[in-house]
Parts: C-alpha cells; structure tokens; sequence
C-alpha cells in the first residue's frame, strides 16, 4: 500500500509542469502582474521557482515578501550579488534537481494568457520541447487589467526568439543543462535549443495563437556604456555571446559545462571572500594588469586569493616628468573600464565554477576580486 502511494506522488510530480523564474533587480511591479497571469490559469497543475540571482539587499527582501503571497512560488536566493548575471546557471540550479517532466523557463516580463498552461500541457510530447510566439508591448502601453484576447494586437516575434521554452527536463539533462559560459545578456536560450537538436531532440515553434504578451524594457544594448558603471556590463559581450553560439552550430555541440553544472556559490563561500583581507595593492599599468592575468592568477593553486586595483592618480602628470628624463620609458595606463572588462572576460573564462567576487566601488576607481582557489561551487 505504501509503495503504490509513494508511485501515485512521483507520478503526479511528473505530470506537473515546473516553472522557473530567473531573476535580478527587476521592478517589482512587472513580476506582479507576471504572477497574477499565472494565478488566473484556467488549470492549475503547475509550481514555480523564483530564482533571484543576487538581487541587492532591499530588492531581495522585496521580492520574498511578493513571492510569499502566492502560495505555488519557492523562492531560491543565491549570494551571486557580487558576480555578473549568469540565466545559464540560474535556471540549471534548478533544472539539474527536478523531478517533474517538463519544466517552463519564464520571464518577468511576461503576461500570461489564462489558456497558456492549458495549452501547452496539451502540446507535451516525451523528450520534445516547444517555444511560442510571443507578443511585444511599447513603452507607453497600460497593461495593468489588459485583456488577454488582445495580445494579437501588438507586434510579435518570429521563430528566431527562442527564450520563452517548455523543455524535456529528461532531454536537457542529456545535455548539461544551459551552457554556463553565457553572461549577461544574449544567446544562451538559442543556444540550447540547437544543443537540443545536435543531440536529436524535437524542438517546435508554436505559433497557432499568442499566449504571451511582453512587459517593455530598455535592452541591455542600448543600456550598455561606454565607461565603467557600478553595474556589470563587458564592453561587446553579446557579440562573443553570439560568436559561442555559432561554435555551437558549426560543430555540432551537445553536452557542455563540467559535472558540477547547476551548482552556484553559498551564502558562506561568499562571506569569505568579502571577509578575508587582501593579498595584492596594484595600479592601473598595463604591465601590472598582464602580470596579474597572465602570470600571478593562473601560479594560484590554494587558498582565497584577493586583489585590489586602483586608479593612479596624476597619471599624465607622472608621464611628463619621465618625458623629461632621457632613456626613461613611459609607462601605459589601462583605463578602469578596460580592467574591468580584462578580468571579467578572464574569471567568466577559467574561474566560473570556483567561488568568485568581483566588486567595484562606489567611485568607480578601484576593482577588488577574490577567488577561492581551493575549491569549486
């Protein structure tokens, strides 16, 4: 009796469908009305996880309190505020330890139709996996009480949009999830599905109707600066993004990322890092900076290692009286944002899966990384 029972719960686990949420610093308004589309589904056989990927302090409680008002929502919080935006992984902390079939990767900004989850159990075939046309709303809409039977109304995509999926959970862990080299912004949900169909898994467009209206946000090209920012951005990361993905393409890729994919760093591996004291004081010169990189980084085998880099001061200063000195060589500076784009190209490289920090200060002259050279995530 106990075992038919335990076999009646894992087979309705398995018919439900998982949606996740990967999240960070979003306006809570937008995830409101995200989540009271998915309230009002005309079945209700689903559950949600809410990963917030290192959302700051204030905005983290925020959204806990909002997620604990629904009670499908798991709210997963992992210390990552002070690493760049990693999808990829977020949602594979999920996706590695789920025991249901099928799982739906969402997005805040979406509305969902009432009929969108009817639909697409409807459309769930073993190891096969569909993605849907989406509409797009401009920057002046009103969404708040939108009516679902309009969403036809406004401009939507085309089968190149590949980020709103319902997966195989069996199909994209033949593959190691997400490729994890992904960050930022750009790539890594085409990406998937052509690692999907390298491996010979069905992957279908479904654009019968429009279930889904997008909430309008600036995008993270037209966000990107030219100089260093307090928030996270690689000067042409979407373009390597882009580059990786036609790797994918061209050579027939399947499985990625190593055996620890899906793991991220903990609440504690990041308090050592910000705790422990600093190993190296460096200026912006370019030597030094290649030093670190190429020669100090890569000797690291034990141990947190921690580096502070700052700003010279009075550098052209400094260059005028060497010009007067016969025989002296000038020194080359980096700028900070020419750093900052130097070692987070470097870490996303080869130190993604140890436990990392990487913050910039408030003034925008100085850059301090750890890593924890001993162990991985």
């Amino acid at each position: 009796m106990v075992c038919e029972f335990k076999k009646e719960i894992e087979k309705n686990i398995a018919k439900m469908i998982s949606i996740i949420y990967p999240y960070r610093n979003r306006d809570l308004k937008r995830v409101e009305r995200s989540f009271e589309s998915l309230k009002n589904q005309s079945v209700q056989n689903f559950q949600i996880y809410f990963v917030d990927y290192g959302s700051e302090p204030e905005i983290k409680e925020c959204v806990r309190e909002l997620c604990g008002a629904y009670s499908k929502i798991k709210y997963i919080h992992h210390a990552t505020r002070f690493q760049p935006w990693n999808k990829a992984k977020a949602l594979n902390s999920v996706v590695k330890k789920l025991e249901t079939e099928i799982c739906f990767v969402a997005d805040i900004d979406m509305i969902f139709h009432p009929e969108f989850l009817k639909t697409a159990i409807s459309l769930q075939e073993p190891e096969k996996s569909v993605y849907f046309k989406v509409s797009f709303s401009e920057s002046d809409d009103r969404l708040d009480g939108i009516n679902p039977e309009d969403f036809d109304q406004f401009r939507h995509s085309d089968h190149h949009a590949t980020g709103l999926t319902m997966f195989s959970v069996k199909a994209l862990k033949s593959i190691n999830g997400f490729d994890e080299f992904y960050h930022l912004w750009g790539a890594e949900d085409t990406d998937v599905h052509v690692r999907l169909r390298n491996a010979g898994f069905k992957v279908e467009f479904y654009e019968k109707e429009i279930l889904m209206l997008h909430q309008w946000h600036e995008s993270y090209r037209i966000s990107e600066k030219i100089g260093l920012t307090a928030e996270f951005q690689i000067k042409k990361i979407v373009q390597l993004n882009h580059q990786h993905l036609k790797y994918a393409e061209e050579y027939g890729i399947t499985r990625v990322n190593s055996d620890g994919w899906g793991k991220v760093m903990t609440a504690k591996q990041e308090s050592e890092l910000l705790n422990c004291s600093i190993k190296m004081n460096l200026n912006d010169e370019k030597r030094t900076i290649e030093n670190l990189i190429y020669g100090v980084l890569s000797s690291q085998s034990d141990g947190i290692f921690k580096v502070k880099i700052s700003e010279s001061e009075n550098k052209e200063e400094f260059k005028n009286r060497l010009k007067k000195l016969a025989g002296k060589k000038i020194p080359e500076f980096y700028t900070m944002k020419e750093i900052n784009d130097l070692l987070l190209m470097h870490i996303i490289s080869f130190y993604r899966d140890r436990p990392y920090i990487f913050q910039i200060s408030e003034d925008i002259k100085s850059i301090t990384i750890a890593i924890n050279f001993r162990s991985r995530v």
